[in-house]
Protein backbone atom coordinates (compact mmCIF):
# COMPACT_ATOMS: atom_id res chain seq x y z
CA UNK A 1 0.00 0.00 0.00
CA UNK A 2 1.43 3.41 -1.22
CA UNK A 3 2.10 5.61 1.84
CA UNK A 4 0.17 9.15 2.12
CA UNK A 5 3.01 10.93 1.02
CA UNK A 6 3.57 9.28 -1.75
CA UNK A 7 0.02 8.70 -3.04
CA UNK A 8 -0.11 12.83 -2.78
CA UNK A 9 3.24 12.57 -4.70
CA UNK A 10 2.02 10.72 -7.55
CA UNK A 11 -1.59 12.45 -7.53
CA UNK A 12 0.46 15.64 -8.04
CA UNK A 13 2.59 14.26 -10.58
CA UNK A 14 -0.88 13.15 -12.72
CA UNK A 15 -1.73 16.48 -12.29
CA UNK A 16 0.89 18.22 -13.97
CA UNK A 17 0.97 15.61 -16.71
CA UNK A 18 -2.27 16.68 -16.98
CA UNK A 19 -1.87 20.53 -17.03
CA UNK A 20 1.33 20.19 -19.60
CA UNK A 21 -0.95 18.85 -21.55
CA UNK A 22 -3.37 21.26 -22.14
CA UNK A 23 -0.68 23.93 -22.67
CA UNK A 24 1.40 22.39 -24.77
CA UNK A 25 0.76 23.91 -27.72
CA UNK A 26 1.75 27.20 -26.65
CA UNK A 27 4.12 27.80 -29.63
CA UNK A 28 4.00 29.58 -32.75
CA UNK A 29 2.26 26.85 -34.91
CA UNK A 30 -0.08 23.85 -34.70
CA UNK A 31 -1.09 20.82 -36.63
CA UNK A 32 -3.36 18.58 -34.85
CA UNK A 33 -5.95 15.72 -35.90
CA UNK A 34 -9.64 15.39 -35.29
CA UNK A 35 -9.04 11.94 -35.11
CA UNK A 36 -7.74 12.36 -31.76
CA UNK A 37 -11.41 13.03 -30.54
CA UNK A 38 -13.61 11.58 -32.94
CA UNK A 39 -16.30 10.17 -31.51
CA UNK A 40 -15.88 12.88 -29.03
CA UNK A 41 -17.56 15.17 -31.63
CA UNK A 42 -18.79 17.62 -29.02
CA UNK A 43 -15.13 18.29 -27.30
CA UNK A 44 -13.57 21.33 -27.84
CA UNK A 45 -9.58 21.48 -27.27
CA UNK A 46 -8.07 25.16 -26.62
CA UNK A 47 -4.94 26.03 -28.40
CA UNK A 48 -2.65 28.40 -27.53
CA UNK A 49 -0.46 30.42 -30.18
CA UNK A 50 2.15 33.23 -29.00
CA UNK A 51 3.97 34.50 -31.85
CA UNK A 52 3.77 37.54 -33.91
CA UNK A 53 3.40 35.02 -36.74
CA UNK A 54 2.98 31.14 -37.59
CA UNK A 55 0.28 29.05 -38.83
CA UNK A 56 -2.33 26.56 -37.93
CA UNK A 57 -3.42 22.97 -39.68
CA UNK A 58 -6.22 21.20 -38.40
CA UNK A 59 -6.44 17.67 -40.35
CA UNK A 60 -9.65 15.51 -40.71
CA UNK A 61 -11.68 18.06 -38.37
CA UNK A 62 -14.29 17.12 -36.14
CA UNK A 63 -15.56 18.85 -32.78
CA UNK A 64 -14.35 22.17 -32.76
CA UNK A 65 -11.61 23.90 -31.35
CA UNK A 66 -10.15 27.05 -30.02
CA UNK A 67 -7.36 29.41 -31.11
CA UNK A 68 -5.72 31.70 -28.28
CA UNK A 69 -3.69 34.41 -30.79
CA UNK A 70 -1.32 36.50 -28.29
CA UNK A 71 1.82 38.52 -28.42
CA UNK A 72 4.52 36.63 -26.50
CA UNK A 73 5.13 39.46 -24.24
CA UNK A 74 2.68 41.40 -22.37
CA UNK A 75 2.44 45.49 -22.78
CA UNK A 76 -0.53 47.84 -23.02
CA UNK A 77 0.45 48.21 -26.19
CA UNK A 78 -0.75 44.38 -27.42
CA UNK A 79 -4.71 45.91 -27.24
CA UNK A 80 -3.88 47.84 -29.90
CA UNK A 81 -2.55 44.85 -31.79
CA UNK A 82 -4.99 43.35 -35.16
CA UNK A 83 -4.74 39.70 -35.94
CA UNK A 84 -4.83 38.94 -39.73
CA UNK A 85 -5.27 35.21 -40.96
CA UNK A 86 -4.98 33.90 -44.54
CA UNK A 87 -6.67 31.05 -45.16
CA UNK A 88 -4.94 28.42 -47.80
CA UNK A 89 -6.80 27.83 -50.94
CA UNK A 90 -7.37 23.68 -49.64
CA UNK A 91 -8.85 25.07 -46.68
CA UNK A 92 -12.31 23.42 -46.31
CA UNK A 93 -14.17 21.39 -43.63
CA UNK A 94 -14.92 24.35 -41.20
CA UNK A 95 -16.54 27.59 -40.47
CA UNK A 96 -14.31 30.00 -38.27
CA UNK A 97 -15.92 32.25 -36.13
CA UNK A 98 -14.66 35.26 -33.41
CA UNK A 99 -15.92 34.13 -29.76
CA UNK A 100 -15.99 37.37 -27.45
CA UNK A 101 -16.36 35.87 -23.57
CA UNK A 102 -19.00 32.93 -25.29
CA UNK A 103 -20.41 34.96 -27.95
CA UNK A 104 -19.88 33.75 -31.61
CA UNK A 105 -19.54 36.08 -34.69
CA UNK A 106 -19.19 34.35 -38.23
CA UNK A 107 -15.94 35.37 -39.50
CA UNK A 108 -15.17 32.43 -42.34
CA UNK A 109 -17.54 30.36 -43.67
CA UNK A 110 -16.35 27.19 -44.99
CA UNK A 111 -17.00 28.20 -48.85
CA UNK A 112 -14.71 31.37 -48.08
CA UNK A 113 -11.71 29.87 -46.97
CA UNK A 114 -11.01 28.74 -50.50
CA UNK A 115 -10.25 32.09 -51.78
CA UNK A 116 -7.01 32.58 -49.69
CA UNK A 117 -8.54 35.88 -48.81
CA UNK A 118 -6.93 38.05 -46.04
CA UNK A 119 -9.03 38.93 -42.87
CA UNK A 120 -8.15 41.22 -39.80
CA UNK A 121 -10.05 41.71 -37.24
CA UNK A 122 -8.64 43.60 -33.18
CA UNK A 123 -7.23 40.97 -30.63
CA UNK A 124 -9.51 42.47 -28.29
CA UNK A 125 -12.75 40.76 -30.77
CA UNK A 126 -11.63 37.52 -28.73
CA UNK A 127 -10.54 34.08 -29.67
CA UNK A 128 -10.70 31.84 -32.97
CA UNK A 129 -13.56 29.33 -32.47
CA UNK A 130 -13.59 26.66 -35.38
CA UNK A 131 -16.30 24.12 -35.94
CA UNK A 132 -15.74 21.11 -37.71
CA UNK A 133 -18.98 20.81 -40.35
CA UNK A 134 -20.79 17.60 -40.03
CA UNK A 135 -19.58 15.33 -42.71
CA UNK A 136 -19.66 12.10 -44.00
CA UNK A 137 -16.47 11.40 -45.22
CA UNK A 138 -13.47 13.92 -43.39
CA UNK A 139 -10.59 12.21 -44.82
CA UNK A 140 -10.55 15.04 -47.60
CA UNK A 141 -10.35 17.73 -45.45
CA UNK A 142 -7.83 20.30 -44.07
CA UNK A 143 -8.41 23.35 -42.03
CA UNK A 144 -4.72 25.43 -42.80
CA UNK A 145 -4.44 29.31 -42.85
CA UNK A 146 -1.21 31.81 -41.57
CA UNK A 147 -1.55 34.58 -39.12
CA UNK A 148 0.29 37.54 -38.36
CA UNK A 149 0.25 40.03 -35.60
CA UNK A 150 -0.56 43.04 -36.81
CA UNK A 151 0.57 46.79 -35.25
CA UNK A 152 -1.38 49.21 -37.40
CA UNK A 153 -0.65 53.42 -37.36
CA UNK A 154 -2.69 55.26 -35.10
CA UNK A 155 -6.19 55.71 -37.65
CA UNK A 156 -5.95 52.76 -38.70
CA UNK A 157 -9.02 50.00 -39.31
CA UNK A 158 -8.24 47.15 -37.79
CA UNK A 159 -10.22 44.73 -40.11
CA UNK A 160 -8.03 45.89 -42.31
CA UNK A 161 -4.08 44.63 -43.69
CA UNK A 162 -3.39 48.60 -44.78
CA UNK A 163 -2.19 51.65 -43.39
CA UNK A 164 -4.54 54.30 -43.84
CA UNK A 165 -4.18 56.47 -46.94
CA UNK A 166 -3.75 60.12 -45.51
CA UNK A 167 0.14 61.13 -45.78
CA UNK A 168 2.31 60.06 -42.61
CA UNK A 169 2.93 63.15 -40.03
CA UNK A 170 6.63 64.39 -40.05
CA UNK A 171 6.57 62.26 -36.54
CA UNK A 172 5.36 59.33 -38.20
CA UNK A 173 7.77 59.37 -40.81
CA UNK A 174 10.94 59.70 -38.37
CA UNK A 175 9.45 56.37 -36.67
CA UNK A 176 8.36 54.78 -39.28
CA UNK A 177 12.28 54.80 -40.77
CA UNK A 178 13.47 53.19 -37.56
CA UNK A 179 11.02 50.44 -37.34
CA UNK A 180 9.64 49.28 -40.15
CA UNK A 181 10.14 46.29 -42.40
CA UNK A 182 11.87 47.36 -45.48
CA UNK A 183 12.91 51.29 -46.06
CA UNK A 184 13.82 52.42 -49.88
CA UNK A 185 14.21 55.61 -51.74
CA UNK A 186 13.23 55.29 -55.39
CA UNK A 187 10.67 56.07 -58.59
CA UNK A 188 6.95 54.77 -59.31
CA UNK A 189 7.60 53.33 -62.34
CA UNK A 190 3.97 51.64 -62.65
CA UNK A 191 0.56 51.51 -61.00
CA UNK A 192 -1.94 48.36 -61.58
CA UNK A 193 -5.38 48.32 -60.19
CA UNK A 194 -6.30 45.10 -58.82
CA UNK A 195 -9.68 43.81 -57.18
CA UNK A 196 -9.68 45.83 -53.48
CA UNK A 197 -6.00 46.87 -53.92
CA UNK A 198 -3.38 48.64 -55.80
CA UNK A 199 -0.16 47.10 -57.15
CA UNK A 200 2.64 49.75 -57.44
CA UNK A 201 5.88 48.90 -59.48
CA UNK A 202 8.93 50.40 -57.75
CA UNK A 203 12.72 50.80 -59.04
CA UNK A 204 15.04 51.62 -55.70
CA UNK A 205 18.27 53.55 -56.14
CA UNK A 206 18.98 52.38 -52.13
CA UNK A 207 17.46 49.67 -50.30
CA UNK A 208 17.91 50.90 -46.74
CA UNK A 209 16.22 47.69 -44.93
CA UNK A 210 14.10 44.79 -45.78
CA UNK A 211 12.61 41.98 -43.07
CA UNK A 212 12.51 39.85 -46.46
CA UNK A 213 13.63 39.66 -49.90
CA UNK A 214 10.31 41.93 -51.58
CA UNK A 215 12.88 43.20 -53.28
CA UNK A 216 15.19 41.93 -55.77
CA UNK A 217 18.30 42.96 -57.13
CA UNK A 218 18.67 43.59 -61.01
CA UNK A 219 22.11 43.63 -60.88
CA UNK A 220 24.59 45.31 -63.01
CA UNK A 221 27.15 48.00 -62.02
CA UNK A 222 24.13 50.93 -61.63
CA UNK A 223 22.60 48.67 -58.77
CA UNK A 224 19.06 48.87 -58.36
CA UNK A 225 16.35 46.83 -56.50
CA UNK A 226 12.86 46.32 -57.95
CA UNK A 227 9.57 45.11 -56.63
CA UNK A 228 5.86 45.98 -55.35
CA UNK A 229 4.32 47.25 -52.90
CA UNK A 230 0.81 47.49 -52.00
CA UNK A 231 -1.83 49.82 -50.99
CA UNK A 232 -5.37 50.39 -50.41
CA UNK A 233 -7.59 51.02 -53.91
CA UNK A 234 -9.47 54.23 -52.81
CA UNK A 235 -5.47 55.54 -51.70
CA UNK A 236 -5.91 56.16 -56.36
CA UNK A 237 -2.10 56.74 -56.34
CA UNK A 238 -0.53 57.46 -59.63
CA UNK A 239 2.58 57.17 -61.70
CA UNK A 240 4.67 60.18 -60.65
CA UNK A 241 8.13 62.04 -61.41
CA UNK A 242 10.72 62.24 -58.63
CA UNK A 243 12.12 60.47 -55.79
CA UNK A 244 10.20 58.78 -52.52
CA UNK A 245 11.16 57.50 -49.57
CA UNK A 246 8.93 54.09 -49.30
CA UNK A 247 8.17 52.43 -46.00
CA UNK A 248 6.03 49.98 -45.04
CA UNK A 249 5.71 46.67 -43.86
CA UNK A 250 5.65 42.83 -45.05
CA UNK A 251 2.60 40.99 -44.66
CA UNK A 252 1.98 37.31 -45.74
CA UNK A 253 5.46 37.90 -48.22
CA UNK A 254 3.90 41.20 -49.27
CA UNK A 255 5.07 44.76 -49.06
CA UNK A 256 2.34 47.11 -47.85
CA UNK A 257 2.98 50.90 -47.80
CA UNK A 258 2.53 52.45 -44.94
CA UNK A 259 4.42 55.76 -46.10
CA UNK A 260 5.75 57.41 -48.72
CA UNK A 261 7.07 60.82 -48.40
CA UNK A 262 9.08 62.23 -51.93
CA UNK A 263 12.32 61.88 -50.98
CA UNK A 264 13.59 65.55 -50.68
CA UNK A 265 10.66 66.50 -48.19
CA UNK A 266 11.94 63.60 -45.95
CA UNK A 267 15.59 64.60 -46.15
CA UNK A 268 14.56 68.22 -44.58
CA UNK A 269 12.47 66.83 -42.22
CA UNK A 270 15.48 64.42 -41.51
CA UNK A 271 17.77 67.19 -41.52
CA UNK A 272 16.25 69.44 -39.14
CA UNK A 273 15.43 67.09 -36.75
CA UNK A 274 19.16 65.95 -36.76
CA UNK A 275 19.93 69.65 -36.23
CA UNK A 276 17.77 69.45 -33.23
CA UNK A 277 19.28 66.28 -31.90
CA UNK A 278 15.43 64.47 -32.03
CA UNK A 279 16.09 61.85 -34.56
CA UNK A 280 14.96 58.56 -32.91
CA UNK A 281 17.56 56.78 -35.51
CA UNK A 282 20.27 57.23 -37.90
CA UNK A 283 20.32 56.79 -41.95
CA UNK A 284 22.75 57.50 -44.12
CA UNK A 285 21.46 59.97 -46.56
CA UNK A 286 24.65 60.40 -48.42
Amino acid sequence: MLSPFLAYFLSLVVLCRIACSQYSSDQCSWRGSGLTHEGHTRDVEQVYLRCAQGYLEWLYPTGAIIVNLRPNTLSPAASLLSVCIKPSAESSGTHIYLDRLGKLRLLLREEDQAEGRVHCFSIQDGALFIEAVPQRDISRKITAFQYELVNHRPGADPQSLSAPCQPCTDTEVLLAVCTSDFVARGNILGVAEEEDQTSVTVSLSRLYRQKTQVFVSGGGRAKRWTGFVKMPSQCRVKPGDGEFLFIGTVRFGEAWLSCAPRYKDFLRVYQDAEQRGTNPCHLDTD
